[in-house]
């Protein structure tokens, strides 16, 4: 389908030289219809559809001027341009003044016709790029109150942001819950809000790398005193937002009050602390009770109710770290084996013993799940180098664990007699394998062969995605 072509209507009283410029144009492609006076044209425009208007300024009753006064009263003036004789400037200025678009001097043999095509070129060019600023000028406002709307009706407090961090809008549910006016956020900055509790540099830090790098913040929290809150914790989430074929970029930063889900999760943290307590001091008491049973008990079971309270310990030791910490999510592999080292070293070794046991653990965190199964692993490796590696009574043995690729390696090694090579085969067997079986099906693991030295034993056990780097992530699943 073609373009419309625009209708010009052309003001003047000399017929012949109305008929002139009408030919012309509609050569070129115009719609145009002629008026011989003022009056005529203005009832004309009145009417509506006229694009463009050319006006001549010497005319009965009214001249162009006083026309031109009457088309700029109107409700929706078409553009004019002003026709005077190359002689009368001033005219020309005067209708310039008076809201002409353009002015066109003209000659009775038509040869200002194609400057007064230009003309009306020129002006329907600007009156298509006014109408377009104008469209894309209420599309913006259409679009802005939509976003606003839609800002309105999400529950979570949230602001936009320019580029200079100046707040362009906030949601009702911010006004509301800080207890301040639209006129109080607009055109400052978060920092200065309130009693500057959001003016944190780290905040500062992540905002100003959200627009320029496309860096969201994510899970930001900060816990302070707001007036008419009181201590509140939210987590503080930003983007970036742009509309397509808009060069401008705004950020979009969220406020979720998240102080009774803290709340929730520290008191279950607590509870779950005071928990593992009474659980340790009930263990310890069973530990005391195994403890003096053994000295009743005789000679060849002393042993055995050792070990059970080398195991027994090993547990309590578990929820000693548990009821101690903050995280309440993972356990610390190296407290935990120094805290197993130190029981085992006190119920079985005892102070005049020649053995003595070390630990070389790097700083990973291992899930509370198995941290029982793991615990028991280490205590009946230990046992074991214990109770067959030193026949002399004196040595070391080393408890070591590392990250090895997406693996962990928990080492057993001790400088003492050693295992023959028919042992070895068997895995170690003669030193409680069945037990350590166990606890490695259970933690999802497997005993990697060790090419034994002509000194000592080293068990080497790897533990798929056992452990987790500490920082207090969520544990990995095996």
């Amino acid at each position: 389908m073609s373009a419309p072509r625009a209708r010009i209507l052309y003001i003047d009283d000399d017929p012949g030289l109305c008929r002139l410029v009408q030919k012309d144009l509609e050569r070129q492609g115009y719609v145009v219809e002629i008026a011989t006076d003022g009056a005529i044209g203005i009832a004309r425009i009145a009417q509506g559809g006229v694009d463009v208007v050319a006006l001549d300024h010497y005319m009965p009753n009214q001249d162009g001027l006083e026309t031109l006064a009457r088309i700029r009263n109107l409700a929706e003036p078409p553009p004019v341009i002003y026709v005077t004789a190359m002689q009368e400037g001033r005219l020309a200025v005067a209708a310039l003044k008076a809201g002409a678009a353009d002015y066109v001097a003209k000659d009775v043999q038509g040869e200002f016709l194609p400057f007064l095509q230009r003309a009306i070129e020129t002006v329907l060019d600007a009156v298509m790029l006014r109408r377009a600023k104008e469209a894309a000028e209420v599309e913006s406002k259409r679009n802005w109150r939509l976003t606003q709307s839609i800002v309105d009706t999400i529950r979570d407090p949230l602001v936009v942001l320019e580029h200079d961090m100046t707040i362009v809008m906030a949601s009702k549910a911010f006004l509301t819950m800080f207890g301040i006016t639209e006129t109080e956020t607009h055109g400052r900055r978060v920092s200065e809000l309130g009693q500057h509790q959001w003016d944190v540099p780290a905040l500062r830090h992540l905002m100003e790398k959200v627009l320029p790098e496309n860096k969201p913040i994510e899970s930001f929290e900060i816990e302070d005193d707001f007036p008419g809150l009181g201590r509140c914790i939210f987590n503080l989430n930003a983007r970036k937002i742009s509309q397509p074929g808009n060069h401008a970029q705004r950020m979009l930063l969220v406020f979720e009050d998240i102080t009774d889900r803290k709340q929730r999760e520290r008191d279950a943290l607590s509870l779950t602390n005071e928990i593992s307590h009474r659980i340790k001091n009930n263990l310890q008491v069973i530990v005391g009770l195994i403890a003096y049973e053994a000295k009743w008990t005789a000679a060849p079971c002393v042993q055995g109710y050792k070990t059970m309270q080398a195991r027994i310990g090993a547990i309590a030791q578990l929820y000693d770290l548990i009821s101690q910490t903050s995280r309440g999510q993972t356990v610390a592999v190296d407290a935990y084996l120094r805290e197993i080292a130190k029981t085992m070293s006190a119920s079985l070794l005892g102070n005049m013993s020649g053995i003595e046991i070390e630990v070389e653990a790097e700083p990973l965190e291992i899930d509370p799940n198995r941290a029982v199964p793991f615990g028991l692993l280490v205590n009946e490796l230990t046992t074991n180098a214990i109770k067959h590696a030193f026949p002399n009574g004196s040595g070391r043995i080393m408890l070591r664990v590392e990250q090895v690729g997406d693996q962990i390696e928990f080492i057993v090694s001790d400088d003492g007699v050693g295992m023959k090579d028919k042992d070895l085969v068997k895995s170690p067997e003669k030193r409680g394998s069945d037990y350590v079986a166990i606890f490695v099906r259970q933690l999802g693991g497997t005993i990697v062969p060790s090419k034994q030295a002509p000194i000592g034993t080293t068990i080497r056990i790897r533990l798929p995605l056992l452990l987790v780097p500490s920082g207090g992530a969520e544990p990995l699943a095996a």
